[in-house]
């Protein structure tokens, strides 16, 4: 992005403090006309030694003192509030660039975290969210104190001299293109940079989310050695961008040298033909320090301002990625849902594949029906369940829920009919209360105590160390794989949904496990639509209708003793299911 698109897009974030940021350059005028002043103290001084001496009495000499010590209070004054409210304005526009961001992460569907590295993410909501909040506090003020400077400067020196003033700005717009020409250069590595850091985040966080992976097959060097080759590359782009920064410095140093031999050699040449007093010449020297100064400020802050800027960016990147998934204008909310599904002409296919996986599918779930989905690996049952809550939208035709279309209800109101227990069970960093208590938030300790009974889990817990209040560690580490299948079921549970989908609960279980874990969503399943993922289908025999779903759609359906009886593709499966259990 243009850095004007992107300073015009960030602006609104200072609206809020408006008050904050004019304050805050006021005291950035203050201080420099604090700073301007002494070059005029000077000159005055020196005009008077050079002309009559006699002029500088002691009451002369206090009152420039006095009048000097003044403005230096004034000056600190300002500079406290710079450095310590500035600084708190840009920590608070931080923050709230942090809301909005994680505010439309909650918002983005599957689709977009399906093709987006977690690490990338963590890496623009921390590290790149902290370098705007130095570019929110030092943008505006070191920018307005170096327009100050430049212009209080050229007319107090137009005023001595015109063409040697004329002369000595002439180098600002060779400064300007190189400040240009650089400042495009370390944007481009510094995105790179920026990247970067979000690659070592994904690659830390994968190699110690499966950290047991990793010991189980002793490639601990493996797993160095990615991260070594990572880590080198930032450093090559760190590095890089040092190079581009210190070629900046050193074409502004050249700069620098030119102006002051321009005073020097003009201003001696122009004293030696009276035409400037040395105490002009002195002013000269003072100001073309304080406008260098001020420059040499400004080239210090490129690379602040470019970290800022490219923070700003990637903040944009993430802000503009599209909601997939929608409420509608005018969405209602969903209430006293019977539970009735229908399937009309559906059709799905993914952003990134135009293969189908659904096909003009037209199916019937009467309320308090079981329905259970077998069949061959990406045959789109996960898939269609996943359609059911709007995770993903239809590509083609609706679904349907008690007969209206589902995206005429709002998402939450429509996922908070529809409960969810999966093969792979994720547990917050927390309590047991507080997992469970996040299916029906606000609920009493007794409500969950219930859910937990219900789901067969409430005996296990009462065994734990602290009960419900037993910390289960990130991911639930600590429980076995049946507890975190029976907590999350305690979950649905205490959410009482009408609509019931469980994805191959059960198929990551030990035989005992899932004997307790299957009379629990027994129990779960009763009076409500169920769809039933089944990976071992010996657990389905008791569904009202077996769906058998391949490529090329439902190819059977019916119930276990139709479909064997039948002797078709669920028989075939069945029969090898069976055989491979009795080896």
């Amino acid at each position: 992005m243009k850095t004007s698109t992107l300073i015009k897009r960030f602006l609104p974030y200072f609206k809020r403090y408006k008050g904050t940021v004019a304050f805050d350059l006021m005291c950035a005028a203050l201080t420099t006309v604090c700073e301007l002043v002494l070059p005029l103290i000077v000159s005055e001084i020196t005009d008077r030694a050079t002309i009559d001496p006699a002029s500088l009495t002691v009451k002369f000499v206090l009152t420039m003192g006095g009048v000097y010590l003044l403005l230096r209070v004034v000056d600190a004054a300002a500079n406290y509030f710079m450095q310590s409210v500035g600084h708190i304005m840009g920590s608070k526009m931080e923050t709230d660039m942090r809301r909005d961001l994680f505010h439309h992460l909650q918002q983005l569907s599957f689709g977009y975290y399906s093709e987006t590295k977690v690490g990338q993410i963590m890496a623009r909501i921390t590290s790149d969210l902290f370098q705007v909040t130095e570019f929110a506090h030092h943008c505006p003020e070191e920018f307005f104190i170096a327009g100050i400077k430049i212009i209080v400067s050229f007319v107090v020196l137009c005023g001595m001299n015109i063409p040697l003033t004329l002369l000595v700005f002439a180098v600002l717009p060779f400064m300007l293109a190189a400040a240009f020409h650089f400042n495009r250069k370390m944007r481009r590595v510094m995105l790179a940079r920026n990247k970067q850091v979000g690659e070592i985040n994904a690659q830390v966080e994968d190699s110690l989310l499966g950290i047991r992976v990793v010991k189980s097959f002793a490639n601990e060097g493996i797993e160095e050695e990615k991260f070594r080759q990572g880590n080198q590359r930032f450093l090559e782009l760190k590095a890089e961008s040092y190079k581009v920064m210190a070629q900046f410095g050193t074409s502004n140093r050249i700069c620098d040298g030119l102006m002051y031999i321009i005073i020097v050699m003009a201003g001696a040449i122009l004293i030696g033909k009276g035409k400037l007093s040395i105490a002009d010449f002195t002013a000269y020297l003072l100001y073309a320090t304080v406008l260098l100064n001020s420059i040499r400020r400004i080239v210090e802050f490129t690379e602040q301002f470019q970290q800022g800027m490219t923070g700003i960016e990637r903040f944009f990147e993430i802000l503009d990625a599209p909601e997939d998934i929608q409420d509608k204008p005018g969405a209602k909310e969903m209430k006293d849902v019977k539970g009735a599904v229908t399937f009309d002409n559906v059709s799905f296919h993914y952003a990134d594949d135009n293969t189908e996986v659904l096909h003009r599918l037209n199916l019937t779930v009467q309320p308090g029906q079981s329905i259970a989905l077998v069949g061959p690996s990406g045959a789109g049952k996960t898939t269609l369940c996943n359609l059911i809550p709007r995770f993903y939208d239809v590509t083609g035709g609706r679904i349907l829920i008690d007969g209206q279309d589902i995206r005429d209800f709002t998402q939450q109101s429509l996922r908070q009919s529809i409960g969810m227990v999966q093969q792979e069970v994720y547990l917050f960093a927390g309590t047991v209360f507080e997992n469970i208590v996040y299916g029906k938030p606000g609920a009493t300790l007794e409500q969950v105590q219930e859910a937990a009974k219900m789901a067969g889990a409430h005996e296990f817990i009462m065994a734990l160390p602290n009960g419900y209040d037993t910390y289960v560690g990130e991911r639930g580490v600590r429980l076995s794989g049946g507890q975190k299948q029976r907590i999350s079921i305690a979950r649905v549970f205490l959410k009482n949904p009408p609509i019931l989908i469980l994805d191959e609960a059960t198929s990551a279980l030990d035989n005992e496990s899932e004997h307790l874990v299957q009379q629990s969503l027994e129990k779960l399943a009763r009076g409500r639509t169920v769809f039933t993922i089944a990976h071992r289908l010996t657990t389905i025999k008791g569904a009202d209708t077996i769906w058998v779903l391949t490529e090329n759609g439902v190819e059977e359906s019916g119930s276990h003793t139709e479909l064997m009886n039948k002797g078709g593709l669920y028989a075939h499966l069945y029969a090898m299911y069976t055989s491979e259990q009795k080896l």
